[in-house]
């Protein structure tokens, strides 16, 4: 089967839970789909998977910017509810014991802190200055842009990088 990219011609409404019903150009009907980025931090609009109640890719969103706007609007909705990432602010405190770190930060959901067992795969600096983090129980938070960060947030974060 060749695969489906979605145009502003094809309809995607709202479901329950995160979920999405596609409607396509030709009226073909594919219900509780779960939109998923195929690029999360990187391309946060751009190449958007949805997937059947199998995890069976059913068609592919190129840019949500190609969508009609009510599509992008279920879309966004779908994505924001899921993807409920944490976004770093200041970087409040770390701490290394027996080679993990502890980071305490404040984040745009308040302050929080967590453990992070591996610093080379668990954080991830990109080419734009966007960093992601994972902690040790796989939640993830990003920093949009490093450089941005205050002096003191800065030098903590690029010890460890």
């Amino acid at each position: 089967m060749a695969r489906i990219y979605l145009t502003n011609k094809d309809h995607v409404t709202e479901c329950e839970n995160n979920l999405v019903t596609l409607t396509l150009e030709d009226g073909t009907v594919h219900d509780r789909l779960e939109p998923r980025r195929l690029f999360p931090i990187s391309r946060e609009s751009e190449y958007i998977t949805l997937l059947d109640e199998s995890g069976v890719e059913v068609a592919v969103i190129r840019a949500i910017k190609d969508l009609n706007e009510s599509s992008a609007a279920a879309i966004k909705f779908g994505l924001d509810d899921y993807y409920l990432i944490p976004h770093i602010t200041k970087i409040i405190s770390k701490q290394e014991k027996y080679g993990t770190l502890r980071w305490t930060v404040e984040t745009d959901r308040g302050i929080k802190s967590f453990d992070i067992r591996n610093r080379n795969h668990d954080i991830r600096v990109y080419k734009d200055g966007k960093v992601r983090v994972r902690d040790s129980d796989d939640n993830r938070y990003t920093i949009d842009d490093y450089r941005k960060l205050d002096p003191a947030s800065r030098a903590k974060l690029l010890i460890d990088i």
